[in-house]
């Protein structure tokens, strides 16, 4: 059972990337231990270690404990959301303490658009490779949600959409058990 730091870049509760979020926990619960680190973070600022913020010592334990990371992120104006950004520059610091390098990590996003989360997923791969974050780049999820798609029990109500999100996770369970050899 590989256990995954799930890292929703939405606060609101009705966000479809939480709902994405557990409906790929529910399709991988054989797989997968999801745990879901809370990202309503101060924003980011270096004077704050002297003293830091209990959820960011929180998320960076999270993330160090995790076999792996999967970003659920949202896109807001053709870019990632800022609450992803900031939950990324925490666990990057204080310097030369980053819970990033070497950390097997996978990309998904819904959005109602037709484009999915594409451009923000773009964007966060240029930030995240820099963090030495072993991203998967063989499976990608821009899903484009419709209502009725996610049931009220958190599952995917069209088949297809199923399946899709099934292949993502066996690849991405394959990637994490590569990454560590």
């Amino acid at each position: 059972m590989h256990q995954v730091a799930v890292l929703v870049g939405s606060l609101r509760r009705d966000s479809i990337n939480r709902k994405l979020a557990k409906a790929m926990e529910k399709l991988g619960a054989d797989r997968f231990a999801f745990q879901y680190p809370d990202l309503d973070l101060p924003l980011y600022n270096e004077d704050l270690w002297a003293d830091p913020p209990a959820g960011v010592t929180a998320l960076k334990a999270a993330i160090e404990a995790a076999d792996a990371v999967l970003f659920v992120a949202p896109e807001y104006n053709r870019g990632p959301s800022p609450v992803i950004k900031n939950a990324i520059d925490w666990a990057s610091r204080p310097w030369g303490k980053s819970s990033w390098p070497g950390k097997p990590a996978g990309l998904a996003g819904a959005s109602p658009g037709a484009i999915g989360t594409a451009v923000a997923q773009s964007q966060l791969r240029s930030i995240l490779t820099v963090l030495g974050i072993e991203l998967m780049a063989e499976a990608q999820i821009y899903l484009t949600v419709k209502e009725g798609l996610f049931a009220e029990d958190g599952s995917v109500t069209d088949a297809g959409t199923a399946a899709f999100l099934s292949d993502y996770l066996d690849r991405f369970a394959g990637w994490i058990e590569r990454s560590k050899r």
